[in-house]
This record gives structure tokens, C-alpha cells and sequence, in this order.
């Protein structure tokens, strides 16, 4: 009787070792075939972080092997903290689940690792970058404000954020604290798209996003203007004269604090998975990603809709990151004061 149940049970774990090993046999076609793959955005829809990604969405799937369908996902919170938290922390980590962010939490994770979760974006399978970021900061027509020395001169500049850690949070943050301009943050807008409602109604006077975030009509027509850009490259739609925040730099200081919360703008658009997911779909989804890049339908679409892509690859990324996480702590320590 023993032997029968002894037998029996032999019988089902191999079946079981069996059935694993089958799974695990699959191919990176065999797996997505039929599937789902989550683009999970950190902002509600509306912005740049969701525009890029229905973009990408529409043309990754025919690179991806097997074809699954791709299908976008807003999860905002926390200025899209929310959703890199979930990478490894309630995402299916087998390879359908791809979250996008917003870059400057990287930032955050190095100066404030406290308010990130200690999360380390190192520490995650990264697909690449559809576009580096090219920020400005820019005043809304109606406030009078210019250029660089128009809103040095104010005691008050308002800016609208979704919250600290977030590229904008950084950008005006910087200002504030490293060149002493009087900006003032306002905290809670859910994404880009309620912050350019602020503008228009009057409650903020300026704001700081991507260019390729920023309404045509409004450059065209100028309702604002442009006063600084927080890359030393710009797109090549930009105006020649919007000043580097780098030319204002007065000491090796401010220029390595400058370097250090404008590095992760090369990561500007982000696109990650769990360190969990099996190398073969890692390798198989990053080479679905640079063919997207390349595209034509996907490159014509993003153009018609005036979104930049200038990709980064995913192992381009992790080199970025690293050199990101070697920054001198003691340097870091400064950073992390001027972001605050």
C-alpha cells in the first residue's frame, strides 16, 4: 500500500518537473504568443509619458516574436513613483508586464533613496530609451517674464509639479537652490496635462517640461517663452537662443551638481522590466524595441505627432546607470540639498 502511494507520488512530481521544464523550454515566441504585454504608464493619459507609449505600442507588437498584443495601462501616483514601485512589487515578472516613468525619480533614488524606496533602477531589466530629454523651463506669455533675467528679478515664480522627484520638481528645485531664482512649487497636479490647464487659466505662471510635450500652438503662437534648457544638446526644432543652465554655473560646485541631476535626462523616456524576467524574452523584447526604433511606420507616426526619438538601447541605459550610482557621495550629498 505505501509502495503504491510512494509510487504515485514519484509519478506526480515528475509530471510536475516535466511541466516545468517544458515551460521553461519555451522559446520567446512560444511564450508571447496569445499574451498580453502590459505597457504600464506612471502618469494619466494626456502627457508625454502616455503619448510615447501609445505610439510605441502601436508598433512594438509586430517586432515582438510571437505577436502579442500590447496594450497601454495608466497607474499614476507619486509623480509615477506608483509604478516603478511595481516593477518588482506586484508586476508579472515573466516578462509581460513593461513600465515607464518618469527619469528624474533615478535622480531621487541616488540624492534621496528614502523617498524612492530604495529602489535601484540599476536593478532592473531596462529595454532603452525611446528619446533622450530635451527640458526647458518656460514662462506663460501673460506673466511678462522673458528670459533667464526676467525671472531672476521676481520675488515669486509659480510652478505646478505632480510632486518631489520628478524631473520638474528637480528643475525647479535647481534653480531655486543652486542660482537662488525664487521659484515656488506647487505639489498634487496629476500629470503634464493638468499642469498646462494651470497655465492656461492663470494659477501657475511657468512650468518646465520635454519640448516635444509642449503644444505647437503654443510655440507658434508664443504663449510662452522659453528662459532656460537643461541639456547641452537640443532638438532640432528648438530655438538657437534658449540659454543652458550650464552657462549660469559660476564654480566647479554648482557644475557638478548641474551634472549630476541633468545626467539621467539621457534615460528620458524609459522603458523597464522585473531583473525576474528569463534572459531569452529580456534579449528577445530588446531587440524588438531597437526594431521599433528603426520602424518607419512608428518613426512617420512620432514625427507627424512632433515627439522626438532619439533612442537609447538597453545595455546603453544600464552603462548610463552606472555611471549614474558612481557619482562621489560626497557630491551626491550637495546634489541632494540643491534637489530639495
Amino acid at each position: 500500500m505505501m509502495r503504491g502511494i510512494g509510487q504515485k507520488l514519484g509519478l506526480a512530481a515528475a509530471a510536475v518537473v516535466a511541466t516545468c521544464g517544458t515551460a521553461l523550454a519555451q522559446t520567446p515566441a512560444e511564450f508571447f504568443k496569445g499574451k498580453n504585454v502590459n505597457i504600464v504608464v506612471g502618469f494619466t493619459p494626456g502627457g508625454g509619458y502616455d503619448q510615447y507609449a501609445r505610439v510605441f505600442a502601436r508598433h512594438f507588437d509586430k517586432h515582438v516574436p510571437g505577436r502579442p498584443n500590447v496594450v497601454v495601462q495608466n497607474f499614476p501616483g507619486a509623480g509615477s513613483l506608483a509604478a516603478a514601485r511595481r516593477v518588482d512589487n506586484g508586476l508579472v515578472e515573466d516578462g509581460t508586464s513593461i513600465v515607464t516613468f518618469n527619469y528624474g525619480l533615478i535622480t531621487e533614488s541616488l540624492t534621496s533613496p528614502e523617498k524612492t524606496a530604495n529602489i535601484n533602477f540599476s536593478q532592473m531589466r531596462w529595454l532603452g530609451s525611446i528619446t533622450r530629454d530635451f527640458r526647458v523651463c518656460y514662462m506663460w506669455h501673460e506673466t511678462g517674464m522673458k528670459t533667464w533675467e526676467d525671472v531672476a528679478k521676481r520675488s515669486e515664480v509659480v510652478f505646478g509639479t505632480t510632486g518631489p522627484g520628478t524631473s520638474v520638481y528637480i528643475n525647479g528645485a535647481m534653480m531655486r537652490n543652486v542660482f537662488g531664482l525664487k521659484i515656488k512649487q506647487i505639489l498634487g497636479y496629476p500629470g503634464s496635462a493638468e499642469t498646462r490647464i494651470a497655465l492656461e487659466r492663470g494659477e501657475l505662471q511657468g512650468d518646465c517640461n520635454s519640448w516635444s510635450s509642449i503644444h505647437e500652438d503654443w510655440i507658434r503662437d508664443k504663449k510662452i517663452h522659453p528662459f532656460v534648457l537643461f541639456t547641452p544638446a537640443r532638438s532640432a526644432d528648438m530655438p538657437a537662443d534658449i540659454p543652458y543652465i550650464g552657462n549660469f554655473v559660476k564654480n566647479d560646485e554648482q557644475k557638478a551638481i548641474v551634472d549630476i541631476l541633468t545626467a539621467a535626462g539621457d534615460l528620458g523616456k524609459p522603458y523597464v522590466m522585473s531583473l525576474k524576467v528569463p534572459m531569452d524574452r529580456v534579449r528577445a523584447l530588446r531587440a524588438a524595441f531597437d526594431a521599433t526604433m528603426k520602424d518607419p511606420d512608428f518613426l512617420a507616426e512620432a514625427l507627424k505627432q512632433k515627439l522626438p526619438v532619439t533612442p537609447v538601447a538597453g545595455e546603453e541605459a544600464e552603462a548610463i546607470l552606472k555611471r549614474i550610482y558612481s557619482f562621489p557621495p560626497e557630491l551626491v550629498a550637495k546634489a541632494k540639498k540643491a534637489s530639495e
